[in-house]
């Protein structure tokens, strides 16, 4: 009779392991899908939060210190990315632009950051790999394309427009 039941404990311990294995890897496929959504979710949540940042600090003509407007711009974004954007690989992806109201059409050069005008900051071309690509294989990666936009404030009168 022990040597019977011995035979079905073992029996019964290759099955528990098989089991295991079997539940196992739909659950960690579905945690790493999880892991992945929700950090794709946070970096575009941080990276618009960024952007925004760049933008209200854009309307308001400040600078920071040895810097132009465009470059404090740029930091602004960069010191609000969580480090998504850190070194100048990440200033590379941060775009400043400015548009004529009525016409829509960019404006470039001197004065382009005139009252009135929009001003778009923008990160562009930022790519992150899926976690899942480690057990699925070659997925393609995350592109971030983020853009905020505002209508740039009058300056005090007698006060010049800050060099981009």
């Amino acid at each position: 009779m022990t040597m019977r039941h011995s035979r079905r404990r073992l029996r019964q311990a290759g099955n528990n392991i098989l089991e295991s294995a079997l539940v196992l890897v739909p659950t960690l496929a579905i945690i790493v899908g999880i892991v992945d959504v929700s950090f794709a979710v946070f970096a575009h949540t941080t990276l618009q939060h960024a952007v925004r940042e760049g933008v209200r600090y854009a309307v308001t003509y400040q600078l920071k210190s040895g810097m132009g407007h465009d470059a404090s711009i740029k930091s602004v974004v960069q010191e609000n990315a969580m480090g998504f954007l850190s070194g100048e690989s990440g200033l590379s992806k941060i775009y400043v632009r400015y548009y004529d109201p009525t016409t829509f059409t960019e404006q470039t050069g001197t004065g382009s950051n005139a009252p009135g005008n929009i001003v778009e900051v923008s990160v562009e071309g930022l790519t992150r790999n899926w976690i899942a690509s480690v057990l699925l294989g070659n997925l393609a990666p995350m592109n971030f394309y983020i853009r905020s936009s505002d209508r740039m404030e009058g300056l005090p009168q007698g006060t010049p427009l800050p060099a981009r």
